[in-house]
């Protein structure tokens, strides 16, 4: 689905306009289409916000994002825009690693923080081997 700007700034009004003492969800038919539902938590500037269908548990979804919340200030010591807005691959590669295909693999901040540390390390040598090709083939000329 196209998202338009018009339409985007409807879905971050909904949002920011809501009270602090309202639930945290919201039935999002209006803004995604039929049996849909969003959820969101707010932390200090930053909205985490999770879309799904009627089949999920809304309190599981809450539980997700504080995982992914954890998880984010495990790596990034206390998270905050520019680390989302600079480091947008690593938060993709930790999303990846807690729902993947639309399913849930990991609720363990500690193991998805191991297993982004391990893809962190193979980049790293394949950056690294990939560089030496490039310095050897260079000197080679």
């Amino acid at each position: 689905m196209a998202i338009t700007t018009n339409s985007s700034r409807k879905r971050i009004s909904v949002l920011c306009s809501r009270a602090e003492n309202v639930s945290n969800f919201i039935k999002a038919d209006s803004l995604f289409g039929p049996d849909t539902r969003l959820v969101y938590k707010h932390y200090a500037t930053l909205y985490f916000v999770f879309v799904f269908d009627s089949s999920e548990n809304e309190l599981a979804m809450l539980d997700l994002i504080q995982v992914f919340v954890e998880t984010l200030d495990k790596c990034f010591k206390n998270v905050c825009e520019l680390d989302v807005v600079f480091n947008f691959s690593k938060m993709h590669t930790i999303l990846n690693e807690i729902i993947f295909g639309g399913q849930v693999l990991e609720t363990s901040s500690t193991e998805v923080m191991k297993a982004v540390e391990e893809i962190t390390k193979l980049e790293k040598a394949s950056n690294t081997i990939t560089l030496s090709k490039s310095v050897s083939s260079w000197q080679g000329r």
